[in-house]
């Protein structure tokens, strides 16, 4: 059976790294790199079912990204979308530090998952923000024209 993407990604990732020298100024990241594509072949070889569960993450991004279209067309209806995005990226710092030592992840590797969510929620925050003064915009009553009759 051909390798899924992450099997093929990592595959691609860690030629990447080896033609740009990445293994002689960083051969921790190389290494873990390395790790990680051995145990997914090995896991696609022996329990392909199990990566059946990233096949199923995979489907959970894109119905997330779908949901966004919401605050794009409406942004004041749907401003909950926003901020359901902004407590998601609040949810990655303890479901890394708890997670991470448990599944046996470098240190170095949490601070980069911990970080989708610490830069995830400023664009989040930024929209959140323009979406307020939106509604507070359309919401304001009308004082032109008034007192003219």
């Amino acid at each position: 059976m051909p390798p899924f993407p992450l099997v093929h990604e990592l595959r691609w990732t860690e030629s990447l790294l080896r033609a740009l020298s990445v293994p002689e100024h960083l051969p921790g990241l190389t290494d873990w790199i390395e790790r990680v594509r051995d145990g997914l072949e090995a896991t696609d070889e022996r329990y392909p079912f199990v990566l059946y569960g990233t096949d199923w993450l995979a489907f959970a991004h894109l119905v997330i990204a779908v949901a966004f279209y919401g605050p794009y067309r409406d942004p004041v209806r749907n401003i909950r979308v926003v901020e359901f995005g902004m407590i998601a990226c609040a949810g990655i710092i303890p479901l890394a530090l708890v997670c991470g030592p448990i599944r046996g992840i470098p240190f170095w590797w949490t601070v980069i998952d911990m970080s989708f969510g610490v830069f995830g929620v400023i664009p989040l925050y930024v929209v959140r923000k323009r979406i307020k003064r939106l509604e507070a915009l359309t919401a304001a009553p009308s004082v032109v024209g008034r007192g003219t009759a």
